[in-house]
């Protein structure tokens, strides 16, 4: 399964399609081998884990998202998300969660979406909102959000 925008393919990462990542010496942290680790233990955490971003004009990695697990008791899960730098303010970030959020939400094993961010990446406070995500609360450092299915344009 591929999730597909206008401008997006979003790929479930899995240790066949990691490949792409590798041919293009992408990396934007350690998450993606730790999540592969885990989906060999467990092959249900397939889509509930690291999905690549790829730009359809030029078939280029420009970042990753995914959820932090599987859905817990309440229908909730944690989506996080990284772009590379070159990326960023192009709207690519709001496309590709957006896709990934809807896809969730219409599982029907999703009721609630929650994210965090820190207290100075505008960036991302940015594309939260435009999602329709509600603060709900903050620390010293972080901002936590949520989106409830019921509110959520599809």
């Amino acid at each position: 399964m591929i999730l597909e925008t206008n401008r997006l393919q979003i790929i479930p990462c899995t240790i066949e399609t990691v490949q792409i990542t590798i041919n293009q010496n992408y990396y934007n942290g350690p998450h993606i081998s730790s999540y592969l680790k885990d989906l060999t233990k467990d092959p249900s955490l397939l889509y509930w884990g690291c999905w690549i971003v790829v730009r359809k004009s030029d078939e280029r990695v420009i970042g990753d998202i995914g959820f932090k697990g599987k859905p817990d008791e309440k229908q909730t899960v944690e989506v996080g998300y990284g772009f590379l730098e070159e990326f960023w303010n192009k709207g690519y970030a709001t496309e590709a969660v957006e896709a990934l959020i809807g896809w969730a939400f219409n599982t029907s094993k999703v009721e609630k979406v929650k994210a965090e961010t820190l207290k100075d990446n505008y960036g991302s406070m940015s594309v939260l909102a435009k999602l329709g995500m509600q603060r709900i609360n903050e620390t010293e450092t972080m901002i936590n959000w949520e989106l409830d299915k019921e509110f959520y344009q599809f």
